[in-house]
């Protein structure tokens, strides 16, 4: 019997604990000078709440913006609930850590990408969300600033 380590998952649930911290932090003590998110997830996740109309708007995914107005954000060790305004309406949302795709934090060139097997195997099939409604603050959906991306060296580079 083999065993071996599976680094892809213990990324990933480290890197939704590290989305945790920060959101937990927030709940407590607000958002700290210029940061913002932008949290695009899975709206097709069975573990997504969120209305009805938005899912219609967006089947697939969504993109949020936590930054000026939200309310109510509680943490979990699974997922976090808020309230969003879109277009003057607020909507509570309940997001699984494991609908997350993106976490951004622009002000701080901060961003995590989630992949999953099914997106490794798809050919750009998924659909992303428009950009904001001039009348929607906030929480529309909308395209995140592009974060760097890391850059990966092969270690053969450093062997003597």
């Amino acid at each position: 019997m083999s065993h071996s380590i599976d680094y892809g998952s213990l990324m990933h649930r480290a890197m939704r604990g590290l989305i945790r911290e920060v959101l937990d932090d927030v709940a407590e003590r607000g958002l700290p000078g210029d940061h913002h998110f932008f949290i695009t997830f899975d709206t097709m996740h069975p573990d997504v709440e969120i209305a009805d109309w938005l899912s219609d708007r967006y089947p697939g995914e969504m993109t949020v913006v936590m930054q000026h107005w939200f309310d109510n954000l509680h943490v979990t060790d699974e997922g976090f609930a808020v309230t969003l305004n879109f277009g003057n309406s607020p909507e509570p949302l309940y997001i699984p850590y494991d609908a997350i795709k993106t976490f951004v934090d622009p002000s701080v060139e901060f961003g995590l990408r989630f992949e999953s097997q099914d997106e490794d195997d798809e050919e750009g099939g998924e659909s992303t969300a428009e950009a904001q409604d001039d009348d929607a603050p906030e929480a529309e959906a909308a395209e995140p600033e592009k974060a760097p991306e890391g850059e990966v060296v092969s270690l053969d580079s450093f062997r003597k």
